[in-house]
C-alpha cells in the first residue's frame, strides 16, 4: 500500500490493516511524521513533534507483532494530543509560557491507557492558552483550518482538530470546558465527543475549571470515536470525580438501528441566530434522521438561555486553579488570560453560588426533558469557521463576541455534564464544514454513537477531505 492510500483511512481501518499485516506500524508512523513536518508550516497544528521516540515505539510495535503480541485495539496507530496532558519525559506547556520547563514524571491516566492499547504518539498539539479561548494563541500563534487556511479551527483544542482533519494522525485527544472538543471537531468536519462528566479521567490534565473540564477524542468517524472511548473511559482512583459505573462496549452499540429512538429538537435558543448555511444543513439532517426511522419531535427547555452562568463558574475556578502559577510567573501568561484570571479572583462567593443554582436548575429541567426523548439534536456551532482575522466583534450572530458565538450551543452541556457528540452534517457555500450536536442522558454515550453512526453511514460527509490548497507558509509569532 502506498502512503497516500492510507492517509485517509479511518483509525479503525488502519488498526485492522496493521493487525492483518497489510501495513506496518513503522510505515504509518513514518508517513504521519512526514506529513506533520510538511504541513506544520501551513497549519501550525503542533507545538512539539517527537519523531525519534515515535519511530522507536513503532519499531517495538513491529517486534511485538512478529512475536504475536498485540497491545490492544490501537496497536501501532499514530495519534497526537493537546499540549495540556502530562506525558512522561515530554515538555508540557498548556499553550502558555507560565509552566516554565515542566517535564512530567508520569503520564496522565488517559495517555497511559492509550499507550497501553498500543497507540503511538507523534507530538503535542497547539491550543489556546490554558484552554481558555477559541481562536488565537498569543505565544505560539493560531492554528489554521485545513479546509481554508485563512479560517480558524475553533478551539480551544485547535491543533487537535487540524491534525486529524489534515490526515496527519488518525485521532487526537482534547479537553472540553465549554465546547473545546466539539467546536474544532465541527469546524474541521470531524466527530468529537464530550463524554459524561466523570466518565473519563482528568488526572494529569492541566486544569481550567474543575467542575466543567472534560476529556474527549476527535476522529474522522463515529466508530473511531467509540473505539477511543472504549480505551480511555473508566474509573480512575486518582480522579475523585471519576465514576465507578462499568464501561460498555461502545463499538458493539453501533447497530445503525434507530427506529423508535425519540429525538427532541429545542427550537428556541438552539435555532436562533443561525447562519443560513448552518440552518439548511441541520434542517436537512433532521429530515434525514426522521427518514431513517427516528421519532422526531419539538420540545422546550425553559432556562437554557441562562447557560452563560458557565462563565462565572469558569472564571472563579480557573483563578483558583492557576493562583500559584499566576503569582509565580505572571509574565508567562498572555495579557488576555492574565486579565481573565484577575477577574476570576474578583468573583464574589455570592455570584459563584448563584451560578451553581442556575446550573442545578438546568440539570433538573434537562432530566425532565429526557423523560420525553432519548436524544436532543442541535446545531453544534451557529456559524461556519470564521476567518482568523474576524476578531472579537460582531460576526452575524446575536451573542456578540466570537468566543460566545462559537460556544453558545455547546456550553449548556458542560454545565449539566451530559454527553454530547458532534458529527459532520454538511458544508457551507464556501466549503466549510458544519456539525450536528447530539446530546444524551448521563452515561448513555452508546445511544449517541448509534444515532451518529446511523446518520454517518447513510451520508457521504465522512468521505470528503480538505485539499489543503493553496498551501502557504504561516509566520510564527
Amino acid at each position: 500500500m502506498a502512503a497516500q492510500e492510507w492517509l485517509w483511512l479511518s483509525l479503525s481501518e488502519v488498526a485492522d490493516r496493521i493487525r492483518r499485516r497489510e501495513v506496518s506500524p513503522l510505515e504509518v508512523t513514518q508517513a504521519a511524521l512526514a506529513r506533520a513536518e510538511r504541513l506544520q508550516p501551513h497549519l501550525n497544528a503542533f507545538l512539539t513533534i517527537f519523531a525519534e521516540p515515535a519511530l522507536d515505539r513503532a519499531r517495538q510495535a513491529e517486534r511485538d507483532i512478529v512475536a504475536g503480541r498485540y497491545r490492544g485495539p490501537l496497536h501501532g496507530v499514530p495519534l497526537a494530543l493537546k499540549d495540556i496532558f502530562a506525558m512522561r519525559g515530554v515538555h508540557v506547556t498548556g499553550g502558555s509560557k507560565a509552566l516554565g520547563a515542566w517535564v512530567p514524571d508520569d503520564d496522565a491516566t488517559v495517555v497511559a491507557r492509550l499507550k497501553a492499547a498500543g497507540a503511538i504518539f507523534i507530538g503535542t498539539l497547539n491550543l489556546y492558552e490554558f484552554a481558555t479561548g477559541a481562536v488565537l494563541n498569543p505565544h505560539y500563534g493560531p492554528t489554521h483550518n485545513p479546509w481554508h487556511l485563512d479560517h480558524t479551527t475553533g478551539g480551544s483544542s485547535t491543533g487537535s482538530g487540524a491534525a486529524v482533519a489534515a490526515g496527519i494522525v488518525y485521532g487526537s485527544l482534547g479537553t472540553d470546558t465549554g465546547g473545546s472538543v466539539r467546536i474544532p471537531a465541527s469546524l474541521c468536519g470531524l466527530v468529537g465527543l464530550k463524554p459524561t462528566y466523570g466518565r473519563v479521567s482528568r488526572q494529569g490534565v492541566v486544569p481550567l475549571s474543575w467542575s466543567l473540564d472534560h476529556v474527549g477524542p476527535l476522529t474522522r468517524t463515529v466508530q473511531d470515536t467509540a473505539l477511543m472511548m472504549s480505551v480511555i473511559a473508566g474509573h480512575d482512583p486518582r480522579d475523585a470525580t471519576s465514576s465507578r459505573l462499568p464501561v460498555p462496549d461502545y463499538t458493539a452499540a453501533l447497530t445503525g438501528q434507530i427506529q423508535r429512538l425519540r429525538v427532541g429538537i429545542v427550537r428556541k435558543f438552539f435555532f436562533e441566530g443561525l447562519d443560513a448555511d448552518v440552518q439548511q444543513a441541520v434542517e436537512q439532517a433532521i429530515q434525514h434522521i426522521s427518514a431513517l426511522g427516528a421519532q422526531v419531535s419539538e420540545v422546550s427547555w425553559a432556562s437554557v438561555h441562562r447557560a452563560p452562568a458557565l462563565y462565572t463558574i469558569s472564571l472563579a475556578e480557573g483563578a483558583a486553579a492557576h493562583e500559584a502559577w499566576l503569582h509565580a510567573r505572571p509574565e508567562g501568561y498572555g495579557a488576555d488570560v492574565r486579565e481573565r484570571m484577575r477577574l476570576g479572583m474578583l468573583v464574589p462567593a455570592t455570584a459563584y453560588l448563584k451560578a451553581q443554582r442556575v446550573r442545578a436548575a438546568l440539570g433538573r429541567e434537562l432530566a425532565q426533558l429526557f423523560q420525553k426523548v432519548d436524544v436532543l439534536l442541535t446545531p453544534t456551532v451557529a456559524i461556519p469557521a470564521p476567518k482568523l482575522d474576524a476578531g472579537p466583534g460582531e460576526i452575524g450572530a446575536p451573542t456578540g463576541a466570537l468566543r460566545n458565538t462559537l460556544r453558545r450551543f455547546t456550553q449548556p452541556f458542560n454545565l449539566t455534564g451530559h454527553p454530547a457528540l458532534t458529527v459532520p452534517c454538511g458544508f457551507s457555500r464556501d466549503g466549510l464544514p458544519i456539525g450536528l450536536q447530539l446530546v444524551g442522558r448521563p452515561f448513555d454515550e452508546a445511544s449517541l454513537f448509534n444515532l451518529g453512526y446511523a446518520y454517518e453511514q447513510s451520508t457521504s460527509w465522512k468521505d470528503r477531505h480538505p485539499a489543503l490548497s493553496p498551501e502557504r507558509s504561516v509566520p510564527r509569532p
